[in-house]
């Protein structure tokens, strides 16, 4: 049996942005533990910076993957969803920050959170691919698709 294309297109579409609606939805339900992991990550400014930046995150990871597995504007919508992976991997999971990376204790928080770091770029490099192979406009990042 030889599987489409499109249904392949589709399915590592739906894989690859799967985790992001629930996880809007997460932050909605959970706010104040949200609000509370926000403002651990040391945001510069008024608590009003914190709460702007999970509103546009919980945007972000509602709207994009529609976007991505609708072939609806999928170029810049893939292009916005690494932007914002990369960011939270840099500012949530700084293993750098942490010492025993390459120590004995199975348990060091350096190693946890280069874990995450590292999946995060996974991510990235998939949305990538996206953005570079997708149907939508480009919006003269990417040149001709």
């Amino acid at each position: 049996m030889i599987v489409s294309a499109t249904v392949v297109d589709t399915v590592a579409r739906v894989c690859l942005v799967s985790m992001f609606p629930p996880s809007a939805v997460d932050k909605v339900v959970r706010w104040r533990a949200c609000m509370a992991q926000t403002r651990s990550a040391r945001i510069p400014g008024p608590p009003i910076v914190a709460v702007g930046m999970v509103v546009a995150a919980i945007a972000i990871e509602f709207v994009t993957p529609i976007m991505i597995v609708g072939h609806a504007w999928d170029r810049p919508a893939a292009l916005l969803l690494a932007a914002f992976c990369a960011v939270t991997a840099v500012m949530y999971h700084p293993f750098w920050a942490f010492p025993g990376l390459f120590g004995p204790d199975d348990a060091s928080p350096a190693r946890e959170h280069f874990w995450q770091f590292l999946k995060n770029f996974c991510i990235v490099g998939g949305l990538l691919l996206v953005a570079l192979a997708g149907s939508g406009p480009s919006l003269g990042l990417l040149g001709p698709a």
